[in-house]
């Protein structure tokens, strides 16, 4: 038990080191998630917009300022969180191989990684929640926080499953990015005309969007919109491993094959060159045969 422990207090070191060492990362937490915040509410007007939540029942029409900026942390939170994980597990996959062949199993490296991703999520699910009341008090200050929170651990998981099945930077920065845009733009009443169509639901961040919504304009309780979230989660959790099976699948102890030397290959004759007087013997295929090896081509020399 004592030897778990360590291994998984090293693993998840390891994990926050990297992270700390993604400079651009961090700049992203600290200048990105307030100015984008920030922006969306003092650029949209302040019209109150009508809608229905679905995870009340009710209909409330707030300022287009305000929904926004939720909306708008949701996004922020999604994208760095995604944006951090992705840098991270698409830079460590020889190191994760090595960690693997050095003792590590895959559920101290699962495990590492979990527990990275979720200080990383509480910390901008705080972080945003802060930057929100700086500008409007919500009636639900936790609970927002606490949907930020289920919003970054899912797309967390996304960025590592992004960071293990594709091959270039460009491709998962494109792909987490589109994602999160398209993911939260269409929840967004002051945006999208549909905002009340069922269809939304299938989207990965519906019940943190119906969550954070209720937890800034209503006193009601969306705790089934939280069970929606962890739906989402378990899914993308659920590829994640998957793809990170797949990446170690050779590097554990257990699977390396021992190195075998290889069979020496025969020699085979090869007829001289003109005027040499004899045969040479070449190398051929691996378990071929050459019908000049034998006597009556040493015995008939070609030239």
């Amino acid at each position: 038990m004592r030897r778990h422990l360590v291994l998984l207090a090293t693993a998840t070191r390891y994990d926050l080191v990297a992270h700390a060492r993604n400079r651009f990362a961090l700049l992203l937490v600290v200048l990105f998630v307030p100015t984008w915040i920030s922006l969306v509410y003092l650029t949209i007007p302040d019209r109150a917009v009508s809608f229905h939540l679905a995870a009340t029942g009710e209909t409330v029409s707030p300022p287009g300022s305000r929904l926004t900026q939720i909306t708008g942390a949701v996004n922020a939170v999604t994208l760095v969180t995604g944006f951090m994980m992705f840098a991270a597990t698409f830079a460590a996959g020889r190191f994760d191989r090595r960690l693997a062949m050095a003792g590590f199993s895959r559920t101290h490296l699962v495990l590492a990684r979990t527990a990275s991703l979720a200080l990383i999520s509480a910390v901008l699910a705080a972080y945003a929640t802060a930057v929100t009341c700086t500008a409007w008090m919500p009636e639900q200050p936790l609970l927002l926080a606490a949907a930020l929170f289920c919003a970054a651990m899912t797309y967390g998981v996304l960025g590592v499953v992004f960071g293990s099945l594709l091959h270039r930077e460009v491709e998962g920065m494109f792909a987490m990015v589109m994602t999160s845009v398209v993911d939260v733009a269409l929840q967004n009443p002051v945006l999208s005309s549909g905002a009340d169509s069922r269809l939304l639901r299938l989207l990965p961040t519906y019940g943190t969007v119906q969550a954070a919504t209720t937890a800034g304009f209503s006193t009601s309780p969306a705790t089934s919109r939280f069970g929606l979230q962890l739906l989402w989660f378990a899914a993308t959790a659920l590829l994640a491993l998957l793809a990170f099976h797949h990446r170690t699948r050779d590097a554990l102890p257990g699977r390396r094959r021992c190195d075998r030397p290889a069979a020496p290959r025969p020699f085979l004759a090869r007829p001289a060159s003109r005027g040499s007087g004899g045969t040479v013997p070449r190398r051929g295929r691996r378990g071929a045969s050459d019908p000049h090896t034998d006597d009556s081509t040493e015995n008939h020399p070609i030239g």
